[in-house]
């Protein structure tokens, strides 16, 4: 999520100079903590529902992906040390 962050923030950089995007900055943290406690309960609920899918997504990617490429990826003989 980071990685993805800082892509976005690099798009949005790359076309806007600093100071407009102080003030975009500025404009957000203004209204967004207004708009959340007007719209508290409907925000919260899709959040919700967005975290429900993003798990069951989630699933099928790691069904269907990762465990084909864990299963490919060598692992070695590792002998204890005692």
């Amino acid at each position: 999520m980071v990685v993805a962050g800082l892509w976005v923030l690099s798009k949005v950089g790359s076309s806007c100079n600093f100071l407009t995007l102080i003030y975009i900055a500025t404009v957000l943290l203004f209204t967004v903590p207004v708009l959340y406690e007007k719209y508290e309960d409907k925000v919260d609920d899709f959040g919700e529902k967005a975290m429900k899918e993003i798990k069951k997504q989630y699933a099928v990617l790691d069904e269907k992906v990762l465990s084909k490429v864990m299963s490919k990826i060598p692992k070695g003989a590792f002998k204890k040390k005692d």
